[in-house]
């Protein structure tokens, strides 16, 4: 018996459309894991494998980029992930209230996924937002100047 696929040919053919644009498959690496992960949301062990075949690399080669790459999923996380910038600024600006409150009102610690599968909580090193410290990413949203009540209200836009 065959085993079954993790991508689909739409995956597959969006992957396709994209090392299309560059002059070597493997060049479309780091796309291509975003691809996987947008449908999936991270890259598992057997998707890896299949994403490195289509674009005619080592399975540890397109690992290596993976894990080097700190917006790539290696492991399953929740339907929104809050990235906290733990640059200096931020520490300056009240970077551990931020957190002591997003632990708090999520009961979870940096790595973890709340039971209901809602968020995952990581830290980046940097944001590049230094003016509006503390600052966070919640999917693809930047939030800034943060504060516990801000933040009360950011998080229930989030279901």
């Amino acid at each position: 018996m065959a085993e079954e696929n993790i991508l689909s040919e739409k995956e597959i053919t969006e992957i396709r459309e994209i090392y299309s644009h560059f002059p070597l498959k493997s060049a479309a690496c780091i796309e291509g894991l975003k691809v996987v992960q947008k449908y999936h949301r991270w890259v598992s062990d057997k998707a890896l494998k299949e994403l490195a075949a289509i674009l005619e690399m080592s399975p540890d080669a397109v690992d290596s980029v993976a894990t080097y790459y700190s917006l790539i999923f290696r492991k399953p996380v929740g339907r929104h992930v809050i990235l906290v910038c733990n640059s200096m600024s931020c520490w300056i600006m009240g970077y551990e209230e931020i957190l002591a409150f997003l632990k708090g009102k999520l009961g979870i610690e940096y790595g973890e996924t709340t039971p209901d599968d809602r968020f995952t909580l990581l830290a980046i090193p940097c944001l590049g937002t230094c003016d509006h410290a503390p600052a966070l990413i919640i999917d693809e949203d930047l939030h800034r100047d943060l504060t516990p009540n801000k933040l009360e209200e950011i998080l229930k836009k989030y279901e």
